[in-house]
């Protein structure tokens, strides 16, 4: 984590920050939340479909896992390979969702260039497509917050009162301290059950975040993490000497822009590819947000077509 004690952030609640222009919207529209483990599967924290079975679209094959129902197994693929495939079709019943939010200090990190623009706005905005897409399809969306004010969670709902819900626990957060204890966090885990959809954003400098990220998908819960980098981490342009701190532990180095550039850029990259490889291995989707791009792009690679 880069930082620059000069930064300015944009204070909680600007509603400017996180509003949807007609771009936005319009993008919303064309895309779709699809849990990958839970296709074509009634589970826990999904609703029946109304039509199953003639009115799912099949999607593709997978190998069998444990807790998977006798049914969903092609028998006659099975005939053929001598191995369990389970058919996977595109669901039509709605999903449960969650959107866990990072709310420790270094959110709170903005780039020199846009000082009204810190990572923790990026994010609400992101939380707020994430829901509206869920919102237009019909399904229920939670939201878990978790910084240094501890545990702070809106149970999955639908409808314009959800909307408002979310909306509020948004504009009233502000990013502070820590990532919270196993024990703070254990009622939330304890909520999202086996099934559920789990979008994670925050900038995952956090070991204790990633492990718990790890547990939730090791134990059944689907999870998908938006990583957000300010424009300063990923190109590091500082052309002077200055104090880069730390904003979680108050740690703080004095160095020499130009010098330090080659070194931080090698580390940042490597450190970039082992998180990515350490999600991978979890069976965690991944993807990346610099703030300083529009949100469409990250919205298309996990929601759009190509995430099929």
């Amino acid at each position: 984590m880069i930082g620059d004690s000069s930064a300015a952030v944009t204070a909680p609640g600007d509603a400017s920050t996180d509003a949807l222009t007609p771009a936005l919207r319009a993008l919303i529209a064309t895309l779709r939340l699809r849990p990958r483990h839970a296709l074509g599967r009634q589970g826990l924290g999904h609703h029946p479909s109304r039509n199953r079975g003639s009115g799912q679209e099949f999607a593709q094959y997978r190998a069998y896992e444990s807790g998977d129902e006798p049914r969903q197994i092609d028998w006659k693929l099975y005939a053929r390979s001598d191995r369990f495939f389970v058919r996977e079709a595109e669901r039509e019943s709605p999903v449960r969702a969650w959107l866990l939010l990072d709310t420790t200090a270094s959110m709170a990190q903005a780039d020199e260039a846009t000082p009204g623009f810190s990572r923790f706005d990026a994010a609400r905005l992101l939380a707020r497509c994430v829901f509206e897409i869920a919102q237009r399809q019909g399904d229920a969306c939670g939201l878990v917050l978790c910084g240094g004010a501890g545990l702070s969670l809106v149970t999955p709902g639908s409808g314009p009162r959800q909307r408002d819900r979310l909306r509020h626990a948004l504009v009233s957060a502000a990013p502070r301290g820590q990532w919270p204890e196993p024990e703070v966090l254990a009622p939330a885990w304890g909520r999202i059950v086996r099934g559920d959809l789990v979008i994670a954003l925050g900038d995952f400098f956090d070991e204790a975040a990633v492990a718990q990220l790890e547990r939730l998908a090791h134990a059944g819960r689907e999870v998908i993490t938006i990583q957000l980098l300010t424009a300063d981490e990923r190109d590091f342009p500082f052309a002077d000497g200055r104090r880069f701190v730390e904003p979680e532990a108050g740690e703080s180095l004095l160095g020499d822009g130009p010098a330090l550039r080659a070194g931080y850029l090698a580390r940042f990259a490597e450190a970039q590819r082992l998180l990515a490889a350490r999600l991978a291995a979890a069976g965690i989707r991944h993807a990346t947000h610099v703030i300083d791009r529009s949100p469409s792009q990250v919205l298309q690679v996990l929601f759009g077509d190509r995430a099929r």
